[in-house]
């Protein structure tokens, strides 16, 4: 068993390098990267039509700001972690309790938020309905 365990997380990242970056790590980390997606049309049916366990959105890409696509993962229910250089006080209001990853971040930051952002929820989740947590131990 690995940390996502098969989650499957959407990335939408538009700079080549970073995206290249963001896929290694959450596969290194055990996700399924969806993705990675530098356009917002694209991205925008990825979050319509794909089963996803979380997503990780830089806020500007091309073709616009990412604000659309966090509005239907928010109404599918899905965790999202959004990527930004500037502080959460030039998000919209609607968007100011994500979390967000301040850029440059290196792996042991995106490691963290990533786990803090998919995996938290999910072991919530299973807390609340009496699955085992972790090996012999039950909630």
């Amino acid at each position: 068993m690995t940390l996502l365990d098969g989650m499957r997380i959407l990335v939408v990242e538009d700079e080549a390098l970073i995206a290249i970056d963001i896929e290694a790590q959450l596969r290194l980390l055990g996700g399924v990267v969806v993705g990675p997606e530098g356009r917002l049309d694209k991205a925008l049916e990825l979050a319509e039509t794909v089963a996803l366990d979380g997503a990780l959105l830089d806020i500007n890409i091309r073709g616009g700001e990412v604000f659309p696509v966090a509005e239907v993962l928010l109404a599918r229910g899905v965790p999202i972690l959004l990527s930004t250089g500037f502080g959460p006080e030039r998000l919209p209001a609607p968007f100011r309790a994500l979390p967000y990853l301040r850029k440059p971040f290196d792996a042991r930051q995106l490691q963290h938020a990533v786990l803090k952002a998919f995996v938290g929820p999910r072991l919530a989740s299973r807390a609340n309905g009496g699955e085992v947590l972790m090996r012999g131990q039950r909630s």
